[in-house]
């Protein structure tokens, strides 16, 4: 066999090796949100939920099926993502206080 066959082939089963790997990462739950429409702009819509104002962006690829405009009462699938991540320092342990030897002993 030419290289180039060989080559080939291992460019073939590497392919097919990563497609038929399961994926492990699962998607996020999902949450819902129903009320009114208070505000709506291209990348936001806020919703009153009881005495609550939600505010959850949208973007483009956000699926919008029938009459979008405030005052129209919706119900919003979303999930919660992380903007971003503070990591604390970790605390030093505690040493205990050395022993002294007591006087006359």
């Amino acid at each position: 066999m030419s290289k180039k066959w060989i080559s080939a082939a291992v460019v073939a089963a590497s392919l097919l090796s990563l497609l038929s790997s399961p994926v492990h990462a699962a998607a996020p739950k999902t949450y819902q949100v129903t009320g009114p429409v208070l505000e709506l702009t291209n990348d936001m819509i806020v919703v009153k939920k009881g005495n609550d104002r939600w505010e959850i962006a949208r973007e483009a690829a956000t699926k919008v099926t029938g009459d979008l405009k405030v005052g129209a009462t919706v119900t919003i699938q979303y999930r919660m993502t992380a903007a971003t991540i503070d990591v604390k320092p970790e605390k030093a342990a505690k040493t205990p206080a050395k022993k002294t030897p007591k006087k006359g002993a």
